[in-house]
């Protein structure tokens, strides 16, 4: 059985989210970061963690397309042209989405006070806005990011659009407000939510 470290309000989310999607068992261990739950089996302190037979594995992303690959579900085989296709939307989320949001998370929470920067929201905010319009630019006709599919981009986007509207920062694209709807009501998502 998998062991998953971390807090839901993180991206320990995806994770299992992921583990919900796919119906396998696993143990939650509710643990922040740099909590001594964690820093016993990563020195870096960060979540999540997942920890599958003595073997701990760190990095969301890195993660959840372990799970995807190992169980063959919500991804397309390594090798592949739909593969290298998702890989690219995962890179692209991970770029504009994941990293912006992270900066601006920083600077809201984790930098001292000294360090922060007062107009890093408004920068953000405005990259966020462009990164929207061209992923609704790159996305199909659905209903996931892929089409008929839902793969592991589908996790990552839905996980930042939550970050991004707790943070304060607005979903300026129609396509994007549906579909961040329909995700949302997914019921492995809905699992994932409660369990803290």
């Amino acid at each position: 059985m998998y062991q998953v470290i971390g807090k839901i309000r993180s991206r320990t989310l995806r994770v299992l989210w992921m583990l919900e999607e796919l119906g396998q068992p696993y143990e939650h261990i509710i643990a922040g970061s740099h909590s001594e739950a964690v820093t016993e089996v990563n020195p870096e302190g960060k979540i999540p963690v997942l920890i599958e037979d003595g073997v701990t594995l760190t990095d969301s992303t890195a993660i959840i397309q372990y799970l995807a690959d190992k169980h063959g579900a919500l991804t397309h085989p390594a090798g592949t042209i739909n593969r290298a296709i998702q890989d690219g939307l995962t890179q692209f989320l991970l770029d504009e989405f994941d990293a912006a949001l992270w900066v601006a998370t920083r600077h809201m929470l984790y930098l001292p006070k000294e360090l922060r920067q007062e107009g890093i929201h408004d920068t953000v905010g405005w990259e966020l806005a462009r990164s929207q319009k061209v992923l609704a630019e790159r996305m199909g006709d659905g209903p996931f990011l892929m089409g008929e599919d839902m793969t592991v981009p589908d996790i990552i986007l839905t996980h930042c659009g939550g970050w991004a509207l707790s943070a304060g920062f607005k979903i300026s694209e129609p396509q994007l407000k549906e579909y961040f709807r329909m995700m949302h009501g997914r019921p492995a998502y809905k699992r994932a939510m409660v369990l803290e």
